[in-house]
């Protein structure tokens, strides 16, 4: 260290007599290749701070449909009104080529928040995003599953983030951290595993075939231990055999956005799909220190916050399982209102409307909630 200090590099010193060859035309062309590169360098900049300027969206705007496009679109609106997420959207590192600015998903919506954001229409075309999804053979005149097409989304927003730390922020805001557990019922034998997930699947029907009538009853019946018999059964250490075992899981640390999954569509033995709409509220407020023992819910040191969570969205399908349509019901947490995202249309609603997604049997093209996505309390009141 200190070697060389106030001298020249002797690999990149220049001697006149090696460029004697180099004419006065030549000097000039490098002059303004290097002014093109600091314009192009600038006007990268200049780019970089107008987008990041306007990266959070206020105003309620609808994005058109191009193409069978209303669950990517329902998705994207839950995305950008989320400021928590456009907070960590807007700090990507903008490609500096064409060819990786048309490929990065983060920075397309980046650009369609950009255009929304400006307000000047009250709605816009997704096309450029959608090109951009096309070429991670995510394609339009596609009937997507929400719960599907949210995963798909996620995982090339958080592949494609660059930096770090942006990409660890971002899990943050959404993995719920898990552990499951095995308890052999021979020998007692208990083996434990971790696990992450982005959202919670849960059964619209219990273990009895009955109907969940309730979210809360949801959350339950998904982390109610379960015995594994006859063909469930696991294989032992212990034992070194297959035995019947008891099958708990318990939550270790719950996100800020917590994204639940009510399993809505089944496929019956004929292989066809079929849609089940009956009645199953949600609240606006959950307590999981109030719905799950405290054997199932075990905060560690590493989750911030209580587990109170306020509603912030509601994903809703309407028709059959073969053919439907999204939408999507999101809480403003700048006006403290509710409003409904039908692709190019964004009109203001009361609790009310969004409570007529709770579902009904006797309607068979009824609009149901298929995705819900609450907020940390903490988290929706830091606004």
């Amino acid at each position: 260290m200190g070697q060389g200090v106030g001298r020249p590099d002797r690999s990149k010193s220049i001697r006149l007599e090696e460029y004697q060859t180099m004419t006065a035309e030549e000097q000039e062309e490098e002059e303004e290749e290097e002014e093109c590169r600091a314009d192009a360098v600038e006007k990268h900049s200049q780019q970089l701070k107008a987008i990041c300027g306007l990266a959070d969206l206020k105003n309620a705007v609808g994005l058109y449909n191009i193409g069978l496009s209303c669950c990517l679109n329902s998705l994207l609106q839950v995305f950008f009104m989320n400021r928590h997420f456009t907070a960590i959207l807007r700090r990507i590192k903008v490609p500096f080529g064409a060819a990786d600015q048309k490929w990065s998903v983060p920075y397309q919506m980046l650009l369609l928040l950009e255009e929304m954001q400006r307000g000047r229409h009250e709605a816009v075309h997704p096309v450029g995003l959608a090109r951009c999804l096309s070429k991670h053979e995510v394609r339009l005149f596609i009937l997507y599953d929400a719960s599907e097409l949210f995963l798909i989304l996620w995982n090339l927003i958080k592949s494609q983030i660059i930096n770090l730390d942006l990409a660890e922020s971002l899990a943050g805001l959404y993995t719920i951290q898990l552990q499951e557990s095995l308890v052999c019922q021979k020998c007692s034998l208990e083996t434990k595993n971790s696990s992450n997930m982005l959202m919670l699947p849960l059964p619209v029907f219990a273990y009895d075939s009955l109907p969940i009538r309730t979210l809360e009853d949801a959350l339950r019946c998904f982390f109610a231990p379960e015995h594994l018999t006859g063909d469930s059964t696991c294989h032992c250490e212990r034992c070194g055999k297959r035995t019947p075992c008891l099958q708990g899981m318990k939550v270790t640390c719950l996100p800020h956005i917590l994204t639940l999954h009510l399993k809505r569509f089944c496929s019956k033995n004929s292989g066809r799909t079929q849609k089940i709409s009956h009645y199953l509220s949600f609240p606006r407020n959950l307590d999981f220190n109030e719905i799950l023992t405290a054997e199932q819910y075990q905060p560690g040191a590493l989750e911030e916050g209580s587990g109170l969570y306020d509603l912030f969205a509601v994903v809703a399908h309407s028709g059959s399982a073969n053919f439907g349509h999204y939408c999507a019901y999101i809480w403003s947490l700048t006006e403290h209102k509710w409003y409904c995202f039908n692709d190019s249309s964004v009109c203001q609603v009361s609790w009310d409307d969004v409570r007529c997604t709770f579902g009904n049997a006797g309607l068979r093209w009824s609009e149901t909630a298929y995705l819900l996505v609450y907020l940390k309390k903490e988290l929706a009141a830091a606004v």
